[in-house]
């Protein structure tokens, strides 16, 4: 079981963006990093972020909240095998009306396409 942490510190999240890996889908944006250097409990760290092109603070508020319902449900159900890897998701305005099915698997694209998911072409085996 892979122990999930989560991203707290705005410099946290400015680290995955300077990292230059990002998966781009309608419903969402996943950005990855991975750094073997930082010593942490955790094997994965998750961050949630919607700016305000997403809405008043209602949407943003809901849409963060299916981010993090699509993450703890892809991820259960994924084998991951990046460790020490942060991971932020980005919602955007779409993610609100997206359809729950296909904003999971938006996320399990991304995964796979960043070398996070089990059978990815980045992954290490």
């Amino acid at each position: 079981m892979t122990r999930i942490g989560r991203l707290k510190r705005r410099a946290e999240f400015l680290a995955a963006a300077s990292a230059n890996r990002k998966w781009v889908a309608p419903g969402l944006v996943l950005q990855a990093r991975q750094d073997e250097t930082t010593i942490t409990s955790y094997e994965l760290r998750l961050g949630f972020t919607a700016s305000r092109k997403v809405g008043n603070a209602v949407l943003r508020n809901r849409a963060r909240r299916r981010l993090k319902a699509v993450a703890a449900e892809v991820l259960r159900e994924t084998q991951t095998t990046a460790l020490h890897t942060d991971l932020v998701l980005i919602a955007r305005p779409a993610t609100v009306d997206r359809d729950y099915k296909a904003l999971k698997e938006d996320f399990r694209r991304g995964l796979k396409k960043l070398g996070v998911a089990a059978g990815s072409p980045g992954a290490a085996s």
